[in-house]
């Protein structure tokens, strides 16, 4: 099986998750660019030397750039132990990860509710965290001004600040590439991201001991997976979005559980709704521009975090401002959610742990899909993540039928073809039509891209 030697390599092999946790590490060899068809990919700032032995890539040998690969999701997901610890819920810790207390509920601010995803509870907890834990900032990604179908990095201080970027961003997002900045905060910040961002900053905190003293909670959203920007485009178009240059907003859920695909042009007249089910935007166009990388992904749940928060489908779905499944993983989740619960920002009731299959009841066998998946790559000689302590073969696979586990290795095999898994990915930066692009180095190593206000366009600062 191959083995990649640089973070080039986790990308051009098709395994990179996009959290940009290498610019973090790495910011002078390392560019977050967006790829159409990929998602968020490292770049190299300057060019790679050519190899000159064996084993040697061609990168730099710096120890930023192997601390960026020793801190990869991509590359790998590992526990401490594969036994639960004092405090966690043992029926579910082989299936589930870490599990400390499960409530089901919501933001207790309407607003914040209706806004968010299936509750607002995300949004309303780290906003508690400013207003009554003495937090500084929460990382989370929104947005672009200039371009709204893209995402960034941001660092909110204040709830308005929160609110304004609440509900999901089905697109491509790196929020690790800004690390620095909570690293750099005066007092402890919140980290909000997918399972496999909070994954990549488990892994940096212990190689950045000034990060981990400025952690001071981690949220992970349940994930499905993440839809490459060509997906998002295609999903404008069916939204009748004829120039995505005349785009105002575009919301992927929100306004109610489990919310519309909504967009909104420049020129558009009040009252006008260009509006997308669930079912039609994620059901039938953006899961189908997953990257690899999510197909391979052995934790939807946010293990790694210290609260993570999720969709409780058991549900019937409809007219409902939404409620949101939330799990604490750690001592410091429970304490945060409690003091949250206490402080009125959340509506929460603790639940039977049964909630939480039935929460996500096709989970186990897509987790079990993963295993079967892994082997077959590697039996191919190609890459694959590393998982430790994630119990995939012993409890996972075993819940997949004869025909589900045929499905997981000879769909495995169809797709190396189909893929293209043998070739490296081409990855070139994408260039929204309407924006001139700036080279983020120009705005010095650590520093997001940031492209120039243009004449008669609002300043994206």
């Amino acid at each position: 099986m191959l083995r990649p030697r640089t973070v080039h390599d986790v990308a051009s092999g098709k395994l990179c998750t996009g959290c940009g946790v290498c610019a973090y590490l790495a910011p002078d060899e390392v560019r977050m660019v967006d790829v159409l068809d990929h998602g968020r990919r490292p770049l190299p700032i300057t060019p790679l030397r050519t190899p000159t032995r064996a084993g040697d890539s061609g990168a730099a040998a710096s120890g930023g750039a192997a601390a960026a690969l020793a801190c990869c999701p991509g590359v790998r997901l590992e526990h401490e132990s594969a036994r639960p610890g004092p405090g966690e819920i043992a029926e579910l810790r082989g299936a589930w990860g870490p599990v400390r207390a499960i409530w089901e509920g919501y933001a207790a601010d309407p607003e914040i509710r209706y806004a968010g995803s299936s509750g607002g509870v995300a949004t309303a907890l780290a906003g508690y965290c400013l207003t009554g834990a003495g937090m500084a900032g929460v990382l989370h990604i929104g947005a672009r001004a200039d371009v709204p179908y893209l995402n960034e990095t941001r660092l909110s201080r204040t709830p308005a600040e929160l609110l304004a970027n609440a509900g999901s961003r089905y697109a491509p997002a790196s929020p690790c590439d800004r690390l620095d900045l909570i690293e750099t905060a005066e007092a402890p910040c919140v980290f909000v991201g997918k399972p496999c961002d909070v994954a990549a900053v488990r892994m940096a905190r212990q190689v950045r001991p000034e990060l981990d003293r400025r952690l001071g909670l981690t949220i992970a959203i349940f994930c499905a997976g993440t839809p490459t920007t060509r997906g998002t485009l295609e999903m404008l178009t069916r939204l009748g979005v004829p120039d995505p240059a005349r785009l105002e907003s575009v919301h992927y859920r929100g306004a109610g559980w489990p919310g519309q695909a909504r967009a909104r042009l420049t020129d558009d007249p009040p009252g006008r709704q260009r509006e997308l089910s669930y079912a039609e935007s994620w059901g039938d166009i953006l899961q189908k521009h997953r990257q690899w990388r999510c197909y391979l992904c052995a934790d939807h749940t946010g293990e790694f975090a210290d609260v993570a928060v999720g969709d409780p489908w058991y549900r019937p779905t409809g007219d409902d401002p939404g409620q949101s499944l939330v799990l604490a993983r750690t001592e410091r989740g429970v304490r945060l959610v409690e003091a949250a619960i206490a402080a009125g920002a959340l509506v929460l009731t603790p639940v039977a742990t049964g909630i939480l299959p039935a929460s996500q009841p096709n989970l186990l066998r897509a987790r079990g899909a993963v295993w079967g998946r892994l082997t077959t790559l590697r039996l191919a000689g190609l890459m694959a993540p590393r998982l430790r302590h994630l119990p995939m073969a012993g409890i996972w696979w075993r819940h997949l039928s004869i025909g589900e586990k045929l499905r997981s290795t000879v769909g495995t095999l169809r797709r190396i073809g189909r893929k293209r898994l043998r070739e490296p990915a081409n990855l070139v930066a994408y260039q929204p039509p309407e924006v001139a692009y700036q080279p983020p180095e120009q705005a010095g190593p650590g520093v997001p891209y940031r492209p120039p206000a243009q004449a008669g366009s609002a300043d994206p600062h």
